[in-house]
């Protein structure tokens, strides 16, 4: 049996998801160390008062680790990091590990796979990032097809 997690999202829109046996196990040692058992039918994550942990709730532990983090990573003093960003990481890597976007879209919760469709255009985005970093390709092996620009590479990459 694969373990999973129902969430619920906007307008309380219920979604099974599925877990990574890593998670399963911080999940289990969560639970043991809170005095709690996995078929407590209780918020899993609880707030001081031990109501259910709201977004509010998320994002002042995620800025107070971001804030902690800070001190070490001097990058991050200048990042807007919020929930959300963690969600759209999630999706973008998810993305880029070829998952496919229908799949995604059933993971975030979207009604629609349009609404998932911006992951590719900054997955897309961040191509020509990389591309515009690298030295412009003057010859393909075999000499078939010559670049003299970044740009011009990267427009017939995305002709593909």
């Amino acid at each position: 049996m694969v373990a999973s997690v129902r969430l619920f999202g906007k307008g309380r829109k219920e979604r099974i998801c599925p877990l990574w046996p890593e998670t399963v196990r911080l999940l289990k040692q969560y639970l043991h160390d809170s005095g709690r058992n996995a078929n407590d039918d209780s918020p899993l994550f609880r707030n001081h008062r031990g109501n259910c942990l709201t977004r509010f709730g998320v994002r002042l532990i995620l800025n107070r680790h971001v804030t902690s983090a800070a001190k070490t990573m001097s990058s991050l003093k200048t990042k807007r990091i919020h929930p959300h960003s963690l969600r759209h990481s999630t999706a973008v890597h998810l993305l880029k590990s070829g998952v496919d976007l229908s799949t995604i879209a059933h993971w975030l919760g979207h009604s629609s796979v349009t609404t998932t469709h911006k992951y590719v255009a900054i997955d897309l985005e961040a191509k020509r990032n990389a591309l515009a970093k690298v030295k412009p390709v003057t010859a393909m092996a075999g000499g078939s097809k010559r670049w003299n620009t970044s740009e011009e590479l990267l427009m017939w990459l995305e002709a593909l």
